[in-house]
């Protein structure tokens, strides 16, 4: 009888505890590679959203001008563009869009900063072609 039940406690299957460590370890490890990179595409995104909000206004400037022409003092302000814009914009507080002769070009410039869940941006005398520039670095916080 005791052969017996020796014999059945054999033929258990099962993972011993070791093995069951083994892949909680690779899963943390797994998991700490992950996180981060998960953090820095949210980040990246956040950016890249308010970046097309900065381009959303530029345009809505260009509307403007085409609609009433140019502004005496060349600054294009939040309050006239509002009803050019397509949606909310994560454009904070008083942004500004000057405008500016290049040898008979008008060249657009927007001055302000824009928020969007804890990452900041600041534009200074950004054109749509250095918001687009993938190169072209702005003053940007993560406050998370």
């Amino acid at each position: 009888m005791l052969h017996k039940k020796r014999k059945l406690l054999k033929n258990q299957k099962g993972f011993t505890l070791i093995e069951l460590l083994a892949v909680i370890v690779i899963l943390a490890i797994i998991a700490a590679i992950a996180i981060p990179a998960i953090n820095t595409i949210i980040k990246h995104s956040k950016i890249s959203a308010i970046k097309s909000d900065a381009v959303q206004v530029i345009n809505a400037a260009k509307l403007y001008v085409s609609s009433n022409s140019v502004p005496t003092d060349k600054k294009i302000t939040k309050e006239m563009i509002n009803k050019y814009l397509d949606d909310e914009v994560n454009l904070n507080g008083d942004y500004s869009v000057t405008v500016d002769e290049d040898g008979g070009k008008m060249v657009y410039k927007l001055n302000g900063t824009g928020e969007d869940d804890g990452v900041t941006v600041t534009f200074k005398d950004a054109t749509i072609g250095g918001i687009n520039d993938k190169s072209t670095k702005y003053d940007t916080t993560v406050n998370k």
